[in-house]
């Protein structure tokens, strides 16, 4: 939950905790975009480790670094590595639903695209393999990965594994399933681990976009080969990786606020 919004915040403006904010007369907010939809969830719990804080330092710990706080604190809750976090950001004082579809990856980005995003917001290619690793906990729809379900009895290759596929197909068969979740990691799903990264050397990634960087790119193929004999190095990648996008783009001075309220500006 907590690792996806961060994410997404990031990928837009910056640290800023903007995809928290509700949708108001001025402006439609982050979570109805289709890439938020559905998939972001925990809102409340920001809600309440913000309602605590301001009981007891009011307008001191900005909703950002609590979203921030939070990711490494679920990484750490489920078996995963742990680093110290920068605080001092502030929120944004906006949000865009047009900007969340826009700059968020789509479900079935190429290596390509995946790889442009990531540049775009100061994140390298090994950046964007170690932090979709964060893919080892969380759900998706079934409209996320609809597009897996287009192979054929006579397909083949590494992208391809037909008892998964049709498994995944038996989950979304429902004529209401489209809003239907299944989790990204079938293995381990609520453990942090390097689990994602052997699912996809077998064919198992849930969505496109993660099993095109087994399929689509020879570099970021071996950078998940090394994930997957290695998870030490994925852990100590991953994490440098989410301190490298915790400091991305931070607010300072006038151009944010330490909100009262992380669902609206003050």
């Amino acid at each position: 939950m907590a690792k996806r919004l961060a994410f997404c915040f990031v990928m837009l403006k910056g640290c800023d905790a903007s995809v928290l904010l509700d949708d108001t007369g001025n402006f439609v907010g982050e979570k109805t975009a289709p890439p938020n939809l559905n998939s972001l969830r925990g809102f409340e719990v920001i809600d309440g480790i913000k309602s605590e804080l301001e009981s007891v330092c009011p307008q001191t710990v900005s909703c950002a670094d609590i979203l921030a706080i939070v990711a490494r604190d679920s990484v750490v809750l489920s078996g995963g590595p742990s680093w110290e976090v920068q605080m001092g950001r502030k929120d944004s004082l906006s949000a865009s639903k047009s900007a969340a579809i826009d700059n968020i990856p789509a479900p079935n980005s190429t290596v390509a695209t995946l790889v442009t995003s990531f540049q775009n917001v100061g994140l390298s290619l090994n950046d964007m393999v170690a932090l979709s690793g964060a893919h080892t906990i969380g759900k998706a729809r079934c409209t996320t990965f609809s597009s897996r379900f287009q192979r054929t009895a006579n397909s083949n290759g590494p992208d391809i594994n037909l008892d998964f596929i049709q498994s995944l197909q038996q989950l979304c068969s429902e004529p209401d399933s489209t809003s239907t979740l299944a989790h990204l990691d079938l293995v381990t799903p609520a453990t942090f681990d390097n689990q994602y990264y052997l699912n996809l050397l077998s064919g198992e990634g849930l969505l496109p976009s993660d099993q095109t960087l087994v399929t689509d790119d020879d570099q970021t193929r071996q950078i998940v080969e090394s994930y997957a004999e290695d998870p030490f190095l994925f852990y100590e990648d991953f994490k440098n990786s989410m301190l490298k996008m915790g400091s991305l783009r931070p607010l300072s001075g006038t151009s944010g606020e330490i909100r009262k309220n992380c669902r609206a500006v003050n």
